[in-house]
């Protein structure tokens, strides 16, 4: 059996296995909005929906976006998988901004469970078993591309356990 480098294994086993390359979000504002414009960056991507109970979370998602500005990405990803969202992008857009007065990144509503799930919860489940049992789950994405962490709906986006992985990333 050959040997491979010593080097060479250093080097594989810093690499992740899979990163949360290429994916693409369309945005609620238009266009779209691509996690490999935050490559070295961490990314907190939350599935919210404007009626449940835990919509009050965006005011802490807004917290942490202008706590962290373009250091770190904070997406709201809207969904309906849980029928607690509004019927269209456009009320969710009025209602969060009028509500919250959201300013961060979201994007159109998008599923984050299922067969339909959009590619980046796919990834995410093979990578993790993660798939979101509910709204205002959240997947923390490393600098490196790899998922640091995931946190149930009841882990407040202010909490100690997400901004200190935020801010430890930053370092």
């Amino acid at each position: 059996m050959r040997q491979l480098p010593v080097l060479f294994l250093a080097v594989l086993a810093a690499t992740p296995l899979a990163a949360a390359e290429g994916f693409r979000f369309a945005s609620i504002d238009g266009g779209e909005i691509a996690l490999d414009d935050w490559r070295g960056k961490p990314v907190l991507v939350v599935n919210t929906a404007s009626l449940c109970g835990f919509a009050g979370q965006f005011d802490g998602l807004q917290d942490l976006h202008d706590r962290f500005g373009d250091r770190a990405l904070i997406l709201a990803v809207p969904s309906d998988d849980f029928n607690q969202e509004l019927a269209d992008a456009a009320a969710v857009k009025e209602y969060c901004a009028m509500t919250f007065d959201i300013t961060l990144p979201m994007t159109e509503i998008t599923h984050v469970r299922g067969a339909a799930a959009h590619p980046f919860y796919a990834w995410a489940r093979k990578e993790t078993g993660f798939v979101p049992g509910w709204n205002f789950n959240k997947v923390l994405i490393a600098p490196d591309g790899s998922i640091a962490a995931t946190f149930g709906a009841p882990v407040q986006p202010g909490s100690a356990q997400i901004v200190g992985r935020i801010e430890a990333m930053l370092q």
